[in-house]
């Protein structure tokens, strides 16, 4: 039999671990870590190229990580909020607290409120163009994305796209002028990486999201019509990397080849019958894609340690 104090302690570790859980759906926690990653590449760029060590920058680094991460933070919750009914509907969304009912939903959009404007207060302290940058990727996800194109529009993902393309400009914002050729080629890989990212997750999910009625181009357009689609995003990548000649000659044959399996699988996916194991595919291919692309640079400009 237990006792009352060992009781007390269980159902204490409990609440935390279902708090954490629930924190965790609702800030969409992997899409969260993907967003900020960028940011801390941005910032760790900046400071090679401008000069100095990121010692001394240290600073004015937690500001700028702790000001995006919450400011993401808020976002997501704002969408989470807002997207209530259609996270009812879809399988993948049954554990968000907005769905289990684990969190009011006052409190859900009292927390996203505060983490943006703390967020986006914390950016300006850091520097007023990573604020600026970091107020544009909020505005175009929250407003643009979640509450007018996604159920609208197939355009919602050239949309949500940008919200994702600034995070290396906030970071780098922080620390430097932005008008720099390594920001701006981030930014647009980023960009032209979440279409085929997010066509895959669309295609995978494909049936969830016509059930909820949101225009995703699979559910509108089609499948086929979304591989074609993959396959222009994945070509448009190949000149990228050289337009980072500054990163070695090294680097551009590894993001070359990476670019030419992209291109690769998306040409695959006219041939592959099982859509959804194409999709997955996709999205890993994906995934660790980008993780190397960031971190690759980040390994090749340790110097500033």
């Amino acid at each position: 039999m237990q006792k009352p104090m060992e009781r007390t302690l269980e159902n204490e570790r409990h609440v935390s671990s279902s708090l954490a859980s629930d924190l965790k759906y609702l800030f969409k926690g992997p899409v969260l870590v993907a967003n900020v990653l960028p940011v801390f590449a941005g910032f760790w760029l900046a400071i090679y190229f401008y000069g100095g060590t990121f010692a001394e920058y240290i600073s004015l680094f937690f500001l700028t990580m702790a000001g995006s991460t919450m400011l993401m933070a808020g976002a997501l919750t704002l969408n989470n909020w807002y997207e209530v009914d259609l996270d009812r509907v879809m399988a993948r969304t049954q554990k968000r607290p907005t769905v289990t009912g684990n969190i009011s939903m006052e409190t859900i959009l009292k927390i996203g409120i505060v983490l943006s404007v703390a967020g986006i207060l914390m950016l300006y302290a850091a520097s007023p163009a990573a604020a600026i940058y970091g107020f544009i990727g909020w505005f175009t996800y929250v407003v643009l994305y979640t509450m007018w194109s996604k159920r609208k529009y197939t355009l919602n993902t050239v949309i949500g796209s940008v919200s994702g393309a600034v995070t290396p400009l906030i970071g780098w914002a922080a620390v430097g002028p932005s008008y720099h050729m390594v920001p701006i080629v981030l930014a647009i890989v980023l960009f032209i990486w979440q279409m085929p990212h997010t066509f895959a997750i669309a295609i995978k999910k494909v049936d969830e999201y016509r059930a909820a009625g949101v225009a995703m181009l699979p559910v509108v357009k089609g499948i086929p019509m979304t591989k074609r689609q993959s396959i222009v995003y994945s070509a448009c990548l190949l000149p990228l990397p050289f337009f980072l000649a500054a990163f070695g000659t090294g680097f551009i044959v590894l993001v070359s080849l990476m670019n030419v399996g992209f291109l690769a699988l998306s040409l695959a996916g006219l041939a592959m019958k099982d859509d959804y194991k194409w999709a997955q595919w996709m999205f890993l291919y994906s995934v660790n894609y980008m993780t190397i692309f960031f971190m690759s640079m980040i390994l090749m400009t340790t110097s500033i340690l």
